[in-house]
């Protein structure tokens, strides 16, 4: 009988038009009711905590919430009236409030239409939820979500690279060992043909009537040899041993082993950068290998009357040499081969075999260092090959 009399006393109180005002009061959200046409009929207590406006104050605003609302997502607000007057009811709209000191909150707002028990519209009410702490863990979840997926790219980059780095290398080591071979083979007989040439060179008087082509051979034999050495620079990368030079003599001395080049292809060769501070630590004859490759590709890419630049620069633990040409340009297809052993597109077979970039790279990533390439067709191309000063 206790618990009979205990039910209709809550049931007594639950439909007390002021124990349900007390209730809706202590609501923890923001809740407010409309009219069918959407002016305010009440609001509850919970506007104060979360805005700073007090009861009073919302029901002095004639267009309440909107002067709460900021102003980027007003028209949103007023769209959201509408549709309430409408009798459409929405859950979980998101946006920003200015609180009565200036502050910036995140809300989310649902709304559904009322009706009484004999199914007449009464109006809409509008349930309001602080979620700026949501919101800022779904800006960091972006955050990290955006800096995991930058991991995740970077690491695919770097084991795309390291992957063509190891088949590089192991197509470099299997031409590399397949032409050592084959100079091995071609360097003894070789041996023999140019001895045995000086022999009948020495007997053949001048006043022979092929003695004129005794020089062509002696040529085709030179640049046989010139290949047999390349072929032994691609498999031999280890540098030799280091020593004191003079960057802008050893710059000298290669500039003047390729002036016969250059003034076939009637191209100017010019030394830039600042001469002092100029000593480093590296393998001289390594170095001019490397100078000559590149400057001899820049001087048989630029038309006659250009100038081909070659530029030092140092500091306390890098030097930095770009050789710079005004020529044709590398097109987009050709510019990831120009470093493959025997790649070329000289058109004239007696340039040599497409090993010359191949080998460059070789030695320059065997003394520790890079060469990097810039290039725009029809504008010219720039090597740049940093190397570190000093090699112990």
């Amino acid at each position: 009988m206790a618990a009979d009399l205990t039910y209709s006393h809550l049931r007594d109180r639950a439909i007390n038009d002021v124990f349900f005002r007390h209730v809706a009061d202590f609501t923890y959200d923001w809740e407010s009711w409309h009219d069918p046409n959407g002016a305010l009929v009440w609001v509850n207590r919970s506007v104060l905590r979360m805005t700073g406006f007090s009861v009073e104050q919302c029901w002095q605003m004639p267009d309440y919430p909107l002067p709460i609302v900021a102003e980027h997502d007003r028209a949103a607000i007023k769209q959201l009236i509408r549709d309430a007057i409408a009798k459409v009811s929405y859950n979980d709209l998101e946006f920003e409030i200015v609180t009565r000191d200036g502050a910036v909150r995140a809300m989310a707002v649902s709304w559904q239409p009322i009706y009484d028990d004999q199914g007449t519209h009464l109006g809409f009410r509008t349930s309001v939820r602080d979620v700026t702490d949501r919101q800022a863990l779904k800006q960091q979840l972006f955050l990290y979500t955006e800096h995991l997926e930058q991991v995740v790219q970077q690491r695919t980059t770097q084991i795309a690279k390291l992957e063509n780095n190891r088949r590089r290398m192991e197509k470099m080591a299997a031409l590399g060992e397949l032409a050592a071979g084959v100079a091995h083979e071609v360097n003894n007989p070789l041996a023999g043909i140019r001895n045995a040439f000086a022999l009948f060179r020495s007997d053949l008087p001048e006043n022979h009537d092929h003695y004129g082509l005794l020089d062509l051979v002696d040529k085709e034999i030179e640049r046989i040899s010139r290949i047999v050495h390349q072929m032994y620079q691609l498999y031999r990368v280890s540098p030799q041993v280091a020593g004191e030079i003079n960057l802008h003599k050893v710059i000298d001395d290669v500039v003047c082993l390729v002036e016969p080049v250059a003034d076939r292809y009637g191209v100017q060769i010019k030394i830039i950068g600042s001469e002092s501070q100029s000593l480093a630590k590296l393998p001289e004859s390594e170095l001019k290998q490397v100078l000559l490759n590149i400057i001899r590709n820049a001087i048989q890419a630029s038309v006659s009357g250009a100038i081909v630049k070659v530029d030092c620069q140092c500091d306390a633990t890098e030097v930095v040499i770009r050789v710079i040409d005004h020529g044709t340009g590398i097109t987009d297809n050709v510019l990831p081969h120009i470093f493959d052993p025997f790649f070329s597109t000289k058109s004239q077979s007696k340039e040599g075999l497409g090993l010359g970039l191949s080998v460059t790279r070789s030695l320059i990533e065997s003394l520790g260092g890079s060469i990097d390439v810039r290039t725009e067709v029809g504008c010219g191309t720039t090597f740049t090959v940093r190397l570190p000063r000093h090699i112990t």
